[in-house]
């Protein structure tokens, strides 16, 4: 999909926004299982969110990783910045409303692009490390 029609700067503003609210996240435990929670069912429910964003899984499966300590080769800014994309995901206040057919998704897509283009060496690092490690366990 090609979006430049969206407004990257406004959509930096959005992940800069929440970053002090994901990183503040983090240090509860409860609360970053709730919003993974959260994110994983808005998945399910609009599955062009889910075929538009083909690292969406990974990233969320990275934040589980790093929280419980399996996965500490990254940076926490780095998952700070996939925490902030997902509080805009699952927040009530889009740049465009959830309810608008397509349309309504298209910026939840924009801002987890986004938010997959400045970590994706960490994404893949990470996708790596994941198969590796299932490749071990299988053995």
């Amino acid at each position: 999909m090609n979006y430049d029609f969206i407004n990257t700067e406004k959509i930096k503003e959005v992940l800069d926004s929440g970053m002090e609210k994901a990183s503040s996240l983090l240090k509860d435990r409860k609360q970053i299982d709730n919003v993974i929670d959260m994110v994983q069912a808005k998945i399910r429910e609009t599955p062009l969110l889910g075929s538009a964003v083909g690292d969406l899984p990974n990233m969320v499966s990275m934040v589980k990783s790093y929280i419980t300590k399996e996965y500490d080769a990254v940076s926490p800014k780095v998952i700070i910045t996939i925490v902030s994309a997902f509080l805009y995901l699952i927040k009530q206040k889009d740049l465009i409303r959830d309810n608008i057919p397509v349309l309504g998704q298209l910026d939840d897509i924009a801002v987890c692009v986004l938010a997959m283009n400045f970590i994706a060496p960490e994404i893949r690092a990470y996708a790596q490390w994941k198969e590796e490690r299932e490749a071990e366990a299988a053995a």
